[in-house]
């Protein structure tokens, strides 16, 4: 059994990045906007996550914080003059956002070539035509390390658990680009426990603590715990790690296992944005 440490895989992607930035030291610097409404400790926790980052690679970073009161269209003035700033290449509104704002028409205000979060339509639909533009952050963090663990997709069957637009739906459409054979289960799906068993690559994404013991696991397989959640303090996935890791080929530890991958590939998307907007060439696809 191999642990993916994603802390370790993303690490790389940051060093690359920096190293790529420093031969631009005669123009400004990359410049991702995060935009929270509240005081959401979570949200909190990720925007420092984010700016921590950003300052690793040598990106700038801002945190536009707005208080949880906020008229809709407030926000969207709010989002708009970031639009229409030179020096901004990417614009991150941070979920969830509080009940009385309509997180769709939030997110369509952002202007797709600064959408490096991947969820506005026009980005989700250059995703499912497979064409370019800015993909979710996890789903590819999360093909980044099938890709570190050797998975030749082709064929395989996998199983997504969850169906969100921010990581089911779209890691499945990635998912099936590379010509796995993809199950998508969900609260609804019936008989769970064999559609796991028949999975060789399994991927969990839905905010439940140990959901998944080894019960649903194939000898074998390769699972990819996407969930995050605190129990007694103490954070864990959706995968019961210690009860699975003894059938498994190889899965992703909670933390340092997909969180890290999230964050290193807002980074490579908020570097592809810069590019474009700087008119800089890379001979490197992201």
């Amino acid at each position: 059994m191999e642990v993916i440490y994603g802390s370790e895989v993303s690490k790389k992607i940051k060093d690359r990045i920096k190293a790529e930035l420093e031969t631009h030291t005669h123009l400004r610097k990359p410049h991702l906007v995060v935009i929270m409404v509240g005081n959401n400790p979570a949200s909190l926790s990720y925007a420092k996550g984010k700016s921590k980052a950003c300052a690793e690679v040598g990106m700038r970073f801002t945190l536009w914080q707005l208080p949880e009161n906020i008229s809709e269209e407030d926000l969207i003035d709010n989002i708009n003059e970031f639009n229409y700033k030179d020096d901004v290449d990417g614009i991150l509104v941070q979920l969830p956002l509080p009940a009385h704002l309509n997180e769709r028409k939030i997110l369509e205000t952002v202007l797709p070539t600064k959408d490096i979060d991947g969820l506005t339509t026009h980005n989700m639909g250059k995703l499912f035509l497979q064409e370019e533009g800015f993909y979710p952050c996890t789903p590819l963090g999360v093909m980044n390390l099938l890709e570190e663990m050797k998975v030749d997709l082709r064929g395989k069957n996998v199983t997504v658990i969850g169906r969100s637009m921010l990581v089911g739906l779209p890691l499945a459409r990635l998912l099936l680009a590379k010509d796995a054979t993809v199950t998508i289960c969900h609260s609804k799906t019936e008989d769970l426990k064999s559609k796991c068993l028949n999975a060789d690559i399994l991927i969990v994404a839905i905010g439940k603590a140990k959901f998944i013991n080894h019960e649903y696991i194939k000898d074998g397989a390769y699972v990819i715990d996407v969930g995050v959640n605190r129990v007694d303090g103490h954070l864990c996935g959706d995968v019961d790690f210690e009860d699975v890791k003894d059938k498994v080929s190889a899965i992703t530890p909670v933390p340092k296992g997909v969180g890290p991958m999230t964050i290193a590939f807002l980074l490579e998307n908020t570097l592809k944005a810069y590019r474009k907007n700087m008119g800089v060439n890379n001979d490197r696809e992201l």
